[in-house]
């Protein structure tokens, strides 16, 4: 009972910072950026971190179990601002990550995640970061491209956006971008567009030889995406100029 009530604590006052920095400028701000219906406060994304890491330094020798619980209930609220200090958090405790917590991270993504913000910022770092400690779970990213739901699909992608710009799991990257090639959502082709950009800035070559093999059947947006960082004469050639 007593780690519940603190539980419950550390959540309602994380609550209660975020409802008195709201603002009516920044809460417009997410209107524009999502076509999806979203939970917001209206935080600006600084205040939000700064939030974050207060409560967090608050948490100290508590131990990951404890944290993600807390990321557990930050996710479920639907807030926005809340998943974005629970992905934070989740990323703090990379130390202490374990093989079991991809089970973890994919139940979040499958419950939580509705929005691309969301997704890209659990999988940027935390998910990430595990797959560079655990590579043998590239395989369920591979998984997770061909999955029904749109966020696991560009999950699988933008999951290895900062190992690929570090010149980290090149063939992984291409498998991945493989099964992704002809999605229809567009969410997930800027996903795996992304990868790619973020792969060109080590491998350009390999990256642009990737496209012009594939240009065909790429869909346009993740085509521009992919060779984005590239010089005007690789892109105008890639786009068939």
């Amino acid at each position: 009972m007593r780690a519940r009530m603190g539980a419950g604590g550390v959540l309602s006052s994380i609550r209660r910072d975020l409802k008195s920095c709201a603002d009516e400028k920044t809460r417009s701000g997410y209107e524009r950026f999502f076509k999806e219906n979203v939970k917001y406060y209206g935080v600006k994304s600084a205040t939000v971190s700064k939030i974050g890491k207060r409560h967090f330094d608050s948490l100290q020798g508590k131990g990951k179990g404890r944290v993600f619980e807390l990321c557990e209930e930050l996710f479920n609220s639907g807030y926005c601002e809340e998943a974005f200090i629970a992905a934070d958090w989740a990323y703090r405790v990379r130390k202490d990550y374990a093989a079991g917590d991809f089970g973890v991270f994919e139940h979040w993504i499958g419950s939580y995640v509705d929005n691309w913000a969301k997704c890209d910022t659990l999988c940027n770092h935390a998910v990430g970061s595990f797959i560079e400690k655990y590579p043998e779970y590239l395989r369920n990213l591979k998984s997770w491209a061909k999955s029904d739901n749109r966020w696991l699909r560009r999950a699988a992608a933008v999951s290895l956006v900062l190992p690929a710009r570090n010149g980290k799991f090149l063939s992984d990257v291409f498998e991945i971008a493989d099964i992704l090639l002809e999605d229809e959502d567009d969410i997930v082709q800027k996903g795996y567009g992304w990868m790619l950009k973020e792969t060109s800035k080590p491998h350009r070559k390999e990256v642009f030889d990737y496209v012009m093999r594939n240009r065909a059947a790429m869909p346009r947006t993740a085509l521009r995406y992919a060779i984005e960082k590239m010089p005007d004469t690789l892109r105008k050639k890639a786009m068939g100029g």
